[in-house]
């Protein structure tokens, strides 16, 4: 019980340090992630560069600590973009005839059987490259699989004898569903929204390897990765420091999430 605590701690702590940085990263190294200094190029991890230098002689640590900001800001407001619709479709569907509701699941089921990357390519493909895109292309794909989860926790709550009662109460329906089912349905889905944030992580960088997120120079996890590929056999701590990035805040926020979800259903 005790070590189970002091886990819940360090996670804490790890998620208290990644939203510091991403909120003030200038806090942590004085260095400008932009300004280029040729003399220093590819200079391997030292006392002036911890993580070492780039192509351009820009420091990784500094690029990767401003880079937690463009991270995170997509991650998360991605994951709020992708929870509006699935809100709005989950609880239309599960308060809908018969009929409707089976042309919104089998319309949900469609899209979330279409590989998330693959649909936020599509999306990328409309609107174009650039952050703003990132978080759209992100957000949408994910809203399928959030949709559903709303749908089944509200078609539970729906029939539930707090409801019932507030129907013999004589409460109009839409503040039933604002009182008592919305509020009730959301409360585990919190937990999962964590989770959701650290996959946005990974496929926001994903997008931005591909040239498709994020653009260069800007400081971006997953733009850096693509960067620092051509040099992997010469300069290996151009990928290999942003890639420990990604992997570690996804991670943290992943744990997060599911010890987050695991409190929620010990309520």
């Amino acid at each position: 019980m005790r070590a189970a605590k002091v886990f819940d701690l360090l996670i804490l702590a790890a998620v208290a340090v990644i939203v510091t940085v991403a909120l003030a990263p200038h806090w942590f190294t004085s260095y400008d992630p932009l300004a280029l200094n040729l003399p220093d190029a590819f200079a391997p991890p030292g006392p002036a560069h911890p993580l070492g230098a780039d192509e351009s002689g820009r420091d990784v640590f500094a690029r990767i600590v401003y880079g937690a900001r463009d991270s995170l800001t997509i991650g998360v407001a991605a994951t709020a973009l992708g929870m509006i619709p699935a809100i709005i479709l989950g609880t239309i569907s599960a308060l809908s005839p018969p009929l409707l509701d089976a042309a919104i699941v089998r319309a949900l089921e469609a899209l979330y059987a279409i590989p998330l990357l693959l649909l936020a390519l599509l999306v990328i493909t409309i609107v174009g490259p650039g952050k703003g895109p990132a978080i759209l292309a992100v957000g949408l794909s994910v809203a399928p699989g959030y949709a559903r989860i709303v749908r089944s926790q509200v078609m539970s709550l729906r029939r539930s004898e707090m409801v019932d009662a507030a129907v013999v109460d004589g409460l109009a329906r839409w503040r039933i569903v604002t009182r008592h089912l919305l509020p009730n349905a959301l409360r585990p889905l919190l937990a999962l929204v964590t989770l959701g944030v650290g996959q946005a992580v990974i496929w926001a960088s994903a997008l931005s390897f591909l040239g498709l997120g994020t653009l260069p120079p800007a400081p971006e996890w997953g733009a850096m990765l693509a960067a620092g590929r051509i040099y992997i056999s010469t300069a290996w701590w151009l990928t290999v420091f942003p890639g420990l990035a990604v992997v570690a805040t996804a991670m943290v926020a992943t744990i997060a999430g599911r010890r987050l979800s695991g409190q929620v259903r010990a309520l």
